[in-house]
């Protein structure tokens, strides 16, 4: 059986959250199945940028320069509300749920049109049940990354 949960909260700009996962259980690992972001302020009443980046690595991915290559990175998202009528309101989000979770991850949102708004977010994430040899490699992979 599938077990979700999601994490949420307002951060402000520029400023990065813990997203903590120390307390796993053994056997366990998890995998984010969606990451959006959404105003706090002014919502309709002007333009709104915001971006945010989920890192598994030791300090945070700015989300204004997000790499690819980065294999810690492993969530993007993108939010855009134009005050024009003739401007659809879009979002975006490019998450890696291929990349199990055993320890804390970095969360870092920037309100990208020239405000400092905190900006709210949620993320989704599902468990994965993993054997032995599953754990060990899991659990060296996220190690090697975030101690680099």
């Amino acid at each position: 059986m599938r077990k979700e949960f999601v994490m949420r909260g307002k951060t402000a700009s520029g400023q990065t959250e813990v997203l903590n996962f120390s307390a796993f259980k053994p056997g366990m690992a998890y995998r984010i199945t969606e990451f959006s972001l959404y105003p706090s302020t002014s919502i309709g009443g002007s333009n709104v940028e915001s971006i945010g980046s989920i890192t598994a690595g030791k300090t945070a991915v700015a989300p204004t320069d997000p790499n690819f290559n980065n294999e810690g990175l492993i969530a993007t998202s993108y939010f855009v509300d134009n005050a024009s009528s003739a401007v659809p309101v879009s979002a975006y989000s490019v998450i890696n749920d291929t990349f199990l979770i055993t320890q804390n991850l970095i969360l870092m949102v920037q309100d990208a049109s020239g405000g400092s708004s905190p900006v709210n977010w949620q993320c989704r994430f599902e468990s994965v049940k993993m054997t032995g040899p599953e754990e060990a490699v899991t659990n060296y992979k996220q190690f090697a990354i975030s101690d680099e």
